[in-house]
């Protein structure tokens, strides 16, 4: 069994591949050039990527490719439908960053609400010290209590975030991106509803093309003006000039962002040219990325792999 990683470096150099290594002959590739892919995986059993595109146009010549593994819960970045029909399986690993971005939803809520950079920067470049005031109020920030807070993608992910923020004490509200309603333990409303009742929003739904630019400005203009927007989910599923736009403007409060239509962005991209940085929160996709669950990623591909080769299924995208 060949096993190929084509991307460590998505998972850091500070957590352990060995169920990798002992599971056969692994090569690994720190980030591997796109054109250098086919060739790569030209005798390889077993791919393990995190971001590559993957389909007929690198795969083709790949003939003894029987499994794809994902460090990773989404799989937009693979043709399905071409695995399906070469019979290469394809597996993901699902649920093991949950608490990981659930904590950085709220370190970039928390961060954006309580202007937590400027009052840092307020006492260390000795401000604090030269206004011989006991305390300083520029930027004042209001409680999680009593307020709304909307979730979309009521997975696993926003329950959890849902969980937390009730112990905060505000009300959860969720609106189902499917369309279909089902039981949960937080109350069920429209998503026009959701975006005008919410002080806070958080998006942990994936990309599908029920979701893809779902927040836009028609979707913003029904926020309240002190209202706050949190993307943990995917980059497209906001349409990044309408936010920048509506944020600049003060049409809301702020926004944390977490992930981005392309990864890295361009330099073009709307986030890299924001007027008013102190509105934003910016980090480079790293919620779901906890040493703890990164290291949990990776023993859940040598699971998804281990079945395979006892022809069990695990994990299969299908």
């Amino acid at each position: 069994m060949k096993i190929v990683l084509l991307d460590a470096m998505t998972l850091g150099d500070d957590i352990s591949l060995d169920i990798l290594k002992n599971l056969g002959e692994c090569v690994i590739y720190g980030n591997i050039e796109n054109e250098l892919i086919e060739g790569a995986l030209s005798d390889a059993d077993v791919c393990v990527t995190n971001k590559k595109l993957l389909g007929k146009h690198n795969l083709e010549g790949c003939k003894n490719l029987k499994l794809i593994c994902l460090t990773a819960t989404g799989y937009n970045n693979v043709d399905v439908e071409y695995c399906r029909k070469k019979n290469i399986k394809v597996r993901n690993v699902p649920g093991y960053c949950t608490e990981s971005v659930c904590q950085h939803t709220f370190a970039l809520l928390l961060n954006l609400m309580e202007s937590l950079s400027y009052y840092d920067n307020f006492v260390k470049n000795g401000s604090y010290t030269k206004s011989g005031v006991a305390n300083h109020l520029a930027k004042p920030f209001c409680e999680i209590a009593g307020k709304v807070w909307g979730i979309i993608g009521m997975g696993g992910i926003g329950r959890e975030v849902g969980k937390v923020a009730t112990a905060f004490g505000a009300r959860v509200v969720y609106a189902p991106v499917s369309g279909k309603s089902r039981k949960e333990a937080f109350e069920e409303v429209d998503m026009d509803t959701l975006f005008g009742e919410s002080d806070i929003i958080s998006i942990h739904s994936p990309l599908n093309e029920k979701t893809e630019n779902l927040v836009n400005m028609d979707k913003i203009r029904l926020m309240k003006k002190d209202a706050v927007i949190i993307n943990v989910g995917r980059g497209a599923i906001v349409n990044s000039h309408d936010l920048v736009e509506a944020v600049d403007e003060g049409l809301i409060r702020g926004a944390g962002v977490d992930v981005y239509p392309k990864e890295p962005p361009s330099e073009k991209d709307p986030f890299m040219n924001i007027k008013h940085p102190e509105r934003f929160v910016l980090t480079p996709h790293i919620a779901w990325a906890s040493i703890e669950a990164r290291q949990r990623c990776v023993d859940i591909v040598g699971e998804n792999i281990k079945a395979f080769m006892e022809n069990r299924g695990c994990n299969d995208v299908w």
